[in-house]
Order: structure tokens, then sequence, then C-alpha cells
């Protein structure tokens, strides 16, 4: 068995996260990784209601029990009722990241939840280290979605050197392989994204899982014109990693303004609108079930371990 910090103590099988994607995450999504030995994170982005989070972690609970919740912490300086909506569902872990997570962590502990929060520079770990987060995620470039500008493994590094809080992994991480670099390292898991995202179980626009398979690991792009085309008011911190397209080939690093932006976005248009993924997209090559992926992947580095370092 691989056993690790995150294995004990929320009691699964193996060390892996399904990531909070934003739009991409629901419940069944969320619930399937935890029945295959995992934990799923259902993606409350900025747009999400607390309704909806309700609802999706009704599905979740029922289908794999133990479930998490990610949130931005920037939004929540706005608002912080999803935060409220979070805990009242009763997850056993909530994500804080992309800001700093002091104001909420006495909350989440309150509650009797593991918080953690993902970082992509050692500033980032100082933040999350003195807001009393359980662990720290360090995320590298690339990662699907929104994330920061240093690659995994170097980052990964830096954090292992740099605290004594147990260390997951986040980007690019797709296979048994992924995963068992990670527990060799050191990390204590890894979240898993864009090998989910050709799963039938994921949300979103109908297109974006022919998008992905077809998409090969250098097909993505690290920009901001997906937050300009929808007025995400996104810090310029963090761009988001998405399959290239004609709309992004347009506008992205051209120095148009958001309002022409926005003007020419359509999000039913697969030329236009956005499927955030990472560079792990070319390991995407069939649309498997979430279970089977997350199954494969845990097994796989078991097997890994065990036969080249003895774990």
């Amino acid at each position: 068995m691989l056993t690790t910090w995150l294995t004990r103590e929320l009691g699964i099988t193996y060390p892996i996260v399904g990531a909070p994607m934003g739009g991409r995450a629901g419940g069944k999504l969320t619930g399937e990784v935890s029945r295959a030995g995992g934990i799923g994170m259902l993606g409350a982005a900025r747009y999400t209601t607390p309704e909806w989070i309700a609802a999706e972690a009704t599905v979740a609970r029922d289908i794999g029990g133990v479930f998490g919740v990610g949130l931005m912490t920037w939004a929540l300086d706005d608002d912080d009722a999803l935060l409220d909506a979070a805990l009242a569902a009763r997850p056993a872990l909530v994500s804080l990241s992309f800001g700093d997570p002091a104001p909420y962590v006495p909350r989440v502990h309150e509650a009797g939840v593991l918080a953690i929060a993902q970082v992509n520079t050692i500033e980032d770990l100082r933040v999350a280290e003195n807001a009393g987060v359980d662990a720290v995620v360090a995320q590298g470039a690339e990662a699907g979605g929104h994330t920061g500008r240093i690659a995994t493994l170097p980052l990964l590094q830096e954090v292992l050197e740099s605290t004594t809080l147990p260390v997951l992994a986040a980007g690019g991480i797709a296979t048994g392989r992924g995963l068992a670099a990670v527990l060799a390292a050191g990390g204590a898991g890894a979240l898993i994204g864009t090998v989910l995202l050709g799963s039938p179980e994921t949300i979103g626009p109908a297109y974006a899982v022919d998008r992905l398979l077809r998409a090969a690991s250098t097909d993505t792009v690290y920009t901001d014109v997906f937050d300009k085309a929808r007025h995400q008011p996104w810090s310029p911190r963090w761009f988001g990693r998405a399959i290239r397209n004609s709309f992004s080939d347009q506008f992205h690093g051209s120095g148009a303004g958001e309002d022409q932006i926005a003007a020419e976005y359509e999000a039913d248009d697969p030329d236009h609108g956005v499927v955030y993924a990472g560079q792990a997209a070319g390991l995407v090559k069939a649309s498997r079930p979430v279970a089977e992926v997350v199954s494969g992947i845990g097994s796989d580095a078991e097997k890994l371990l065990s036969r080249f370092c003895g774990m």
C-alpha cells in the first residue's frame, strides 16, 4: 500500500487528489475519484453559488463518501459565502488557494476540516505556513487552469527543502510514473486534473473532451486572454493554461483591450471558447471512466515504487 500523511489523515487508499477544477469538477467526478480510492474535490469557482456546492456535495458524498472543496481565496476576500456553504456540506478537506488563507483557516479547523493551500513560489509557502494550513501543494506551471510560472519539479524540490509541512504536488502528473516520482521525492501525494478531463464524468462544454483528446502536450498556452474575455478579475500573478485555439492565437500577447477581447469571445464555439488543460494533455489518449484513471495511476505507482525503490 502507498501510505503517506494524506492517506493516513483521510483514510484513503491512494495519495491522489482530484484537482478542484472550476467548471469541470462537479459532484459526479468528485465522487468517482473518492470511490476509486483517492479524494475528489469540487471546483468552486468565483461564479459558483452556495446552492451548487450543496447540491454537488450531496452527489459526491453519495458516490464516494469522503470529498473536498477547492476555493479561490482572492474571491473569498470579497464574499466568503462559498466558504460557509463548503463547510456546511461537511467535507474532509478544503483547499484555500491563490491568496492569503489566514482569515479562513481558523474557520476550517473549527469545523474539524483539513486545510491545504496551493503555492507557486517560496513566498507563497511562507504565507501558507503562517496561516496555519495542514499541508501545501506545490503547483507547477505545467498545470491546467490557473497556476504560477515555476515548473513542477523545481518548485517541488524547493518546497520540500523549505518546509516541515506535508507537501503534495500538482502540474503534469497523469500516470503512475508521475505519482511515483512525487512520492519518491518525499511528497505526500499528488493532485491530478488534466488526466480526468477526458472522462465522461466531467462537466463543461460539449466540445471540451474532443479538444483535449486531439491535443498534444505542445498545444497549450499560458495566457490571461480567457480571463479578459469573461471579465474574470484574476491577478496577473496567475495566468491560466489552456488548449490553444484561434481565439488565443489572435489575442494572446496582442495588446488588445479587455472590452475588445470580450466582444469577440464565444463560449460555445470551440475555436473561441476556453478549455483549460495542462501540459499532460498529450498523455490523455482516450475517454476513460474516472475510477479507471485513478485506480490505474495508484496501482501503477505502487508497482513502480516496489520494483525500483523498494517502497
